[in-house]
């Protein structure tokens, strides 16, 4: 018997599903066009085909000669620069050998950039992090404009790689796509001694000697960063919205059942373009239920906050419009079932170890708190995510998810939750509209009240806490951080300075219209105030010694001051961008929306741009 749906749930999603009625149609009659029309080689002219398989060696061009073979275009972020992505180096050659073993082919369709925010913290080049997602989106839809394709599989991991990846293979969603990850590096040193050398670093007790050793020993080997920040919440959100194949999220890149997994996603995907499991295109797979899924999934792991932006852009780019009202209703009955870094000591490995996501999944789809009834990459249902892979010799085998914890201090079931929300609120007030993650916050500090000290850059903040100016009681109001302003740079430099601020006994918070981190931690920090001061926000209004209350449980941000409503907005510091090709990125900053919108830079993404603001009233 189907379990009842959460009635929170059911209407965020149907409030969802008619908000984008419109926008949605449009988007789905788009793609069953480009199905009618030709969508992969048949269009082509023989020239047209000649070049597009010339390299190809003999077996395979004969096969795409003929036309009777499925072909799959793979989408790569490939570079050995990054740990994350090094191993989708023998990932073409896995995926064209498992291709050619069920009489299908593959090519490398095309390469996308994959930054790193761990090298370009605090740095210039973080101001291109955001906007790469959109240049990312561009790339996929490049690599597969060549409509070579019967289908494609999408190599990614981190922050904005994936984002741009299904941004871009969306417009494509009358194809097949299967998204396939590289996994986790091993544990090193424990995240909490990590951040205690920071703090130590930051206070000036070690030195850079000391904070480098612990850096390296915690990012050590080929893998994503075994923190809980958005790369790996990327693996979750693909794992629930069930564009992996089942169990793929967390599985080392040294272990042989990841190189199985990779395998069996080529396999699939090639069943899948062979009209083996029923309507298996992107498309119909990314809908409303699949967006609240995934915002679930988010408040029940205790996800990256970056999340708020990207999934809104990603649900755009299907049609399908959702704000920060809807995170914040579906956090409210979503129960925290995670403690991973930042949320807590363990790191991704001991998650996986203690039942991983297919212990979660099973629980939430057991309380009705996530959609069975969807799509999937591997058919109908959900439910078939409910499960952990094993390596039997001849393939891959799955088995149900382990029906209790390993550990109940890292993940539990939704009986026995770590707290009875998922932790991400939305914040509204006279500053505008912000969103805050407490799920690593101590109550005591869900509420703080202080007066401003007003900031327009994180090196002006940086300066004054090594001079010994700010310990003292005050909400950091850092503004000019939104896309329009310099793309939005994640702000977690600031992280252990205020931290150590905390740790004194001061009343801190941190007030931005930027990005903090998927590493969001101890500090309250409502981030991504919209309006941003770029835009005349009324963050740009405050002025030192207003005193700000940032209250996350009655969730609003509000401040009190004289004639605060008539005040002008300050002028944007006179900053010239340029440098580290930041100057390339000039459009994107002028066409770039608002963060409730998904910061998006592409105009005309989806049919959304042309409808009224999607934030419902109060």
């Amino acid at each position: 018997m189907a379990t009842r749906l959460n009635p929170t749930l059911d209407a965020v999603t149907q409030r969802i599903r008619h908000r984008s009625e419109r926008t949605r149609s449009a988007y789905l009659a788009q793609m069953r066009a480009a199905g009618r029309d030709g969508r992969n080689r048949s269009v082509l002219s023989c020239g047209n085909l000649a070049h597009g398989f010339a390299a190809c060696p003999g077996g395979d061009k004969q096969a795409l000669k003929d036309g009777e073979s499925v072909n799959v275009g793979i989408v790569t972020a490939y570079n050995d620069m990054l740990s994350a992505h090094q191993p989708f180096e023998r990932f073409p050659a896995i995926i064209k050998a498992a291709l050619n073993e069920v009489g299908a082919v593959g090519q490398v369709a095309g390469g996308v950039p994959a930054m790193c925010d761990g090298v370009t913290q605090g740095q210039p080049g973080m101001e291109l992090s955001l906007f790469s997602r959109d240049a990312i989106a561009m790339g996929t839809a490049i690599a597969l404009s060549h409509n070579m394709f019967d289908a494609a599989l999408c190599l990614g991991v981190c922050d904005k790689i994936v984002p741009g990846l299904l941004i871009g293979a969306l417009r494509f969603g009358h194809l097949p796509v299967i998204f396939a990850p590289a996994g986790p590096m091993r544990s090193g040193l424990p995240n909490p001694e990590k951040a205690r050398v920071r703090q130590l670093y930051a206070e000036g007790k070690v030195g850079r000697d000391a904070l480098l050793d612990a850096e390296s020993q915690s990012y050590h080997s080929p893998g994503t960063c075994t923190f809980y920040g958005t790369a790996n919440s990327n693996q979750m959100l693909m794992e629930i919205m069930g564009l992996h194949v089942p169990g793929a999220a967390f599985i080392n890149p040294d272990d042989p059942l990841r190189d199985a997994l990779t395998a069996e996603a080529a396999k699939q995907v090639a069943a899948n373009a062979g009209g083996g499991q029923g309507p298996a295109a992107l498309a119909d797979i990314v809908d409303e239920r699949a967006i609240v899924n995934a915002i679930v999934g988010l408040n029940a792991t205790g996800g990256s906050t970056n999340h708020t932006i990207h999934l809104i852009a990603i649900a755009r780019a299907a049609g399908i419009l959702v704000d920060w009202t809807d995170f914040h209703e579906l956090a409210g009955v979503t129960p925290l079932l995670c403690r991973v870094y930042p949320n807590g000591p363990a790191d991704v490995n001991h998650f996986h170890a203690a039942g991983g996501l297919g212990f979660v999944i099973r629980e939430l789809l057991d309380a009705g708190l996530l959609h069975e009834d969807v799509m999937t990459v591997c058919g109908h249902g959900l439910r078939r995510y409910a499960s952990e892979p094993f390596e039997d010799g001849a393939g891959v085998v799955w088995r149900p998810a382990a029906e209790t914890s390993a550990n109940t201090d890292i993940a539990r079931p939704v009986a026995e939750p770590f707290a009875p929300d998922g932790g991400l609120r939305l914040v509204d007030g006279d500053l505008g509209r912000a969103v805050i993650k407490i799920s690593a916050v101590k109550p005591e500090h869900h509420c703080v009240e202080a007066p401003a000290v007003v900031f327009d850059s994180q090196e002006d903040f940086l300066d004054r806490f090594r001079a010994g100016e700010l310990d003292r009681d005050f909400i950091a109001v850092l503004r000019f951080q939104g896309p329009r302003a310099n793309g939005m740079p994640e702000l977690h430099k600031l992280t252990p300075a205020l931290g150590v601020l905390q740790d004194r006994g001061f009343a801190v918070a941190l007030v931005t219209d930027g990005r903090m981190s998927g590493a969001s931690g101890k500090v309250p920090a409502a981030i991504h105030v919209s309006p941003e001061a770029a835009l005349g926000g009324a963050i740009a209004k405050v002025r030192d010694g207003d005193i700000v209350r940032l209250d996350a449980a009655a969730g609003r941000l509000t401040v009190s001051a004289a004639e605060f409503a008539g005040r002008p907005a300050a002028p944007a510091p006179a900053t010239i961008q340029t440098g580290m090709g930041r100057e390339l990125f000039t459009g994107f900053r002028q066409l770039c929306g608002p963060a409730e919108e998904g910061a998006l830079s592409v105009p005309g993404l989806c049919e959304a741009a042309e409808v009224a603001p999607v934030a419902e009233p109060a």
